[in-house]
């Protein structure tokens, strides 16, 4: 077909119409619209799209050479975009490449801009999508213009909510004081939900202090492109972003104000292939400033945010403003993680509290927000993120990981997923926990001489070991944890208020309670024999 009437285009409209880019039909396709004009013009637009993104785009038209320049600069506009941009092309962002257009040519846009949003709409209603092409729900936000919204807000609009519903669960990790190890839990939160075989997405929006490459060993990684496409880092399952990977050396700084950072962080969640995730672990620098107010603004459905502090009183009243932060945003609060909570020693575990401890805990309840549980201070934590290496997959078996992987059960219970605590009867090596005082058990469990701890074969009805501890000094909500640092599973007791029966569930500890003072002996079979009958709690407060 020759091309005629080029007189009066632009440069651009005259390499468009007279070398048009993808011009005929594609090998492949999924979506597909013909359509003949007033003027008597037919377009045919062909699409190829692969996760709600157009990854190839055809067209033909029996019209002139401004029709085939509108129909070649159509399907460049959308190759590398969303299926919803497509959806959304109009008139004018035809015209605004190609200008000039003369007048009287002004029809082959609107021409091309309708096959365009007809090809566009034949895959939705082909795949039975939302109009973002990546959900059905009918009160979707993206699926309607707002009042006074440009095509550019709008269309922008619609290719972060395609992106983003393609994540179940975005998960904010958030403090309102630097130095608390936020990073720290951050990075090994994603590691520990990817271990649990989840897809997870981690994405650092500290802008002027990124350190998630360099806790996973990713400096100097390069981010490739795929058009206008960002590709995170894979590392394993596990994909990531960090504005530290487009920094040319370690030691550049950042030097933004707020309207490029909050640039910067749109374009990491609306233009990058996350693909289809579990989980997006989003890692936010100290405070309550432009970084965590974007992402709250630019992710409308987000899961919520874990707040991360240390126990000292310092830290935590800047950690409330947090959680107003989180309130004033009507963002939930998923709960706490009180970081560094004693010191965890290299050589035997024990767990030693240096600094106060439990101010996270007290603080969360005063606030009315979930407590997730305490990280303790373990050296090797600092070694593992100056290595680059997660701590939680490297000292799976240490105390601290095994804390890590408490923290993060409710984090799995957003995706229907958390793994049920074992019954009593599923248990096949356990460790049960007897209070004891004159060699039978004690009726008020907070306040025994010390503990029996027994580790037995369910199956086999065989103690395999007994080892008896002395009582650590009584503190107020000590003893669910330090049990726990024992290993106990199994908690066998009197009596047991109701606040600590809490902690110790908070533990994964499972608790019966009302047994009569026999000995450690008899109830250790009565218990394996499943005859232990359990009386009156003689201490319920």
């Amino acid at each position: 077909m020759e091309c005629m009437d080029l007189e009066g285009l632009s440069e651009v409209a005259r390499d468009h119409a007279t070398k048009p880019r993808n011009y005929g039909p594609l090998d492949s396709c999924n979506a597909h619209a013909c359509i003949t004009g007033p003027c008597g013009d037919t377009v045919e637009i062909w699409l190829g799209v692969e996760d709600g993104v157009v990854r190839d785009a055809a067209f033909t038209t029996t019209g002139c050479g401004p029709s085939r320049a509108c129909g070649s600069m159509a399907t460049e506009l959308v190759v590398g975009r969303s299926i919803q941009m497509a959806l959304a092309m109009e008139q004018g962002d035809i015209l605004k490449e190609l200008e000039p257009l003369p007048e009287d040519h002004r029809h082959c846009a609107l021409l091309a801009a309708t096959v365009m949003k007809a090809a566009a709409q034949d895959f939705l209603d082909t795949h039975k999508t939302g109009s973002c092409g990546s959900c059905a729900t009918d009160g979707c936000s993206s699926k309607g213009r707002r009042q006074g919204e440009s095509d550019e807000d709008y269309m922008g609009r619609q290719e972060l909510a395609q992106r983003l519903c393609q994540i179940k669960h975005k998960v904010l990790v958030l403090s309102g004081k630097g130095g608390v190890g936020k990073t720290t839990v951050a990075v090994n939160l994603a590691v520990s939900l990817s271990l649990a075989g989840k897809r997870v997405g981690l994405l650092d929006v500290d802008i002027h202090g990124p350190s998630v490459p360099k806790m996973l060993r990713l400096e100097g990684a390069p981010v490739m492109n795929e058009g206008s496409i960002i590709l995170p880092i894979e590392i394993g399952d596990m994909k990531v972003l960090s504005i530290g990977f487009f920094l040319r050396s370690t030691d550049d700084a950042v030097i933004w104000r707020g309207p490029m950072k909050m640039g910067v962080i749109k374009q990491f969640l609306k233009d990058t292939d996350w693909g289809e995730l579990d989980y997006l672990v989003i890692d936010s620098p100290p405070g309550t400033g432009d970084e965590p107010l974007s992402v709250c603004q630019l992710i409308e459905n987000a899961d919520g945010a874990v707040i991360v502090t240390t126990p000292q009183d310092v830290s935590v009243a800047d950690v409330r403003r947090s959680i107003s932060f989180c309130h004033a945003l009507h963002m939930p609060v998923l709960g706490v993680v009180e970081n560094m909570s004693g010191f965890a020693c290299p050589h035997c575990g024990e767990i030693t509290n240096i600094f106060k401890t439990g101010g996270g805990e007290r603080m969360a309840n005063e606030m009315g927000v979930p407590f997730l549980g305490r990280i303790p201070l373990d050296p090797q934590v600092g070694e593992a993120c100056d290595a680059g290496t997660p701590y939680v997959h490297h000292y799976a078996r240490s105390e601290t990981a095994k804390a890590f992987e408490h923290v993060i059960q409710p984090i799995l219970a957003l995706d229907g997923a958390k793994t049920p605590p074992q019954t009593q009867k599923e248990m096949k090596q356990m460790r049960i926990a007897l209070p004891l005082a004159d060699g039978r058990l004690a009726m008020h469990f907070g306040h025994c001489e010390r503990f029996a701890l027994v580790d037995v074969d369910r199956p086999s009805k065989r103690v395999i070991k007994t080892e008896m501890v002395d009582a650590p000094e009584h503190q107020p909500g000590l003893l669910p944890r330090w049990l726990g640092e024992k290993g106990a599973n199994v908690i066998i007791a009197g009596g047991m208020g109701s606040r600590a029966q809490t902690l110790f569930a908070e533990q994964g500890i499972q608790v019966v309670v009302g047994a009569p003072a026999d000995t450690l002996e008899n109830l250790v079979k009565a218990y394996l024999d499943d005859t232990l009958q359990s009386g009156e709690n003689v201490c319920d407060h």
